[in-house]
This record gives C-alpha cells, sequence and structure tokens, in this order.
C-alpha cells in the first residue's frame, strides 16, 4: 500500500515540536507545541540560575520533547520599537542558535505577561500560584500567537 503523493507531501511538512520561552532575568516560561504544530502546553517554569545550568536545562528540555525550532518572546515597546529588554532578547535567541544549532524565532509577546495574568485571575487562581504560572502561561500565548501567525501564512 503506498502513500498517496499529497499526503506524503503533507507529512513532509511536519514542523516538529516548537519550543516557546517567555525569557525574564529571573525566570524563564517554556511552553511547547504538539508534533504537528497545532496546540501549545505550557511544561516548566526555569528559575534562572547561570547561563551553564540554564543552558543545560534547556538542552534537556530540547532533547527530551524532540524541539525541532525554538520561538522566542520579544518585548518590544507598546510603539513596536525596540528597548533594553529585547535587545537582552536578541543576544539570548543568538546564543540559543549557536548552541543548539536550531531556527530561533523572535516573536511580539507585547501584553503577554498581562493577558496571562487576567486569564489567571479569572481562573481563581491564588497569588502565589499565579507567580509561579504567570511565566508558562505567557509562553503558551506566544505560542498559541505564533502557530496562529504561521497558519494564516
Amino acid at each position: 500500500m503506498s502513500i498517496p503523493s499529497g499526503i506524503y507531501n503533507r507529512l513532509m511538512e511536519i514542523p516538529g515540536r516548537i519550543l516557546a520561552i517567555d525569557y525574564g532575568s529571573r525566570r524563564m516560561g517554556l511552553a511547547v507545541s504538539d508534533q504537528l504544530g497545532i496546540t501549545a502546553q505550557g511544561i516548566e517554569t526555569l528559575q534562572r540560575r547561570n547561563k551553564r545550568s540554564d543552558f543545560a536545562r534547556l538542552e534537556r528540555v530540547i532533547r527530551e520533547n524532540e524541539i525541532k525550532e525554538i520561538v522566542l518572546g520579544n518585548p518590544l515597546r507598546m510603539s513596536g520599537e525596540e528597548g533594553t529588554q529585547s535587545q537582552k532578547v536578541a543576544e539570548f535567541a543568538e546564543e540559543l542558535r549557536k548552541k543548539f544549532e536550531l531556527p530561533v524565532h523572535l516573536f511580539d509577546e507585547r501584553l503577554t505577561s498581562a493577558e496571562a495574568n487576567r486569564l489567571l485571575r479569572e481562573a481563581d487562581v491564588s497569588l502565589e500560584r499565579r507567580v509561579r504560572a504567570v511565566d508558562r502561561m505567557a509562553a503558551i500565548l506566544i505560542l498559541q500567537a505564533f502557530l496562529q501567525s504561521r497558519s494564516l501564512n
């Protein structure tokens, strides 16, 4: 039994899992897509320690989840201009590219943390749990928006 060429071509286009990172100075929220790049699921929030430790933990996540691409939230100013934090994110993106040899995409994350806080508040999540979950929720929102923008192209 052979696979029709149209289906075979679609199967060959399956991108694999994407890792989204909500990058912060103290924490990184992480989310991954499914194999087909349709859904986003939060996996953990990494407490930042130092570069060596942070990259070792990211390497574990990338390996365990068979990550093929990374999307990094880019915290642009409301005007769309880059600020100090978005420059740090761009530098981190370059380090990720070199270290893991994977495509790394910067994606506008304006207001994702505010939206994550709002969603968690509406879900009646306690303040203590919200603080622990907001970065992971922001990573989910970044990844969902990235996946949606990709499906529109």
